[in-house]
């Protein structure tokens, strides 16, 4: 069993979007607030069902569900 296992046959309908999912939820954990408007725009204009809005939020919680690498702590003495 793999660190990044899947638990479910969770597999979106749509990879494309998904994958913009997933670049969302990338730009969104490092504040590029740019790219965030540019996926939110093509998603905009691309999203014509709901099965397509579902694979988006799928590959935004798929890199959400992922923890966040903790800060280095430099030159702090303990």
């Amino acid at each position: 069993m793999g660190l990044f296992s899947r638990k479910g046959d969770d597999t979106p309908s749509n990879p494309e979007m998904a994958e913009l999912g997933r670049e969302y939820g990338i730009a969104k954990r490092h504040g590029d607030r740019k790219a965030m408007r540019r996926i939110a725009r093509e998603v905009g204009a691309n999203t014509v069902t709901d099965a397509d809005a579902e694979s988006f939020r799928q590959g935004q919680q798929a890199y959400e569900n992922i923890p966040p690498v903790p800060r280095a702590r430099r030159n702090r003495r303990r």
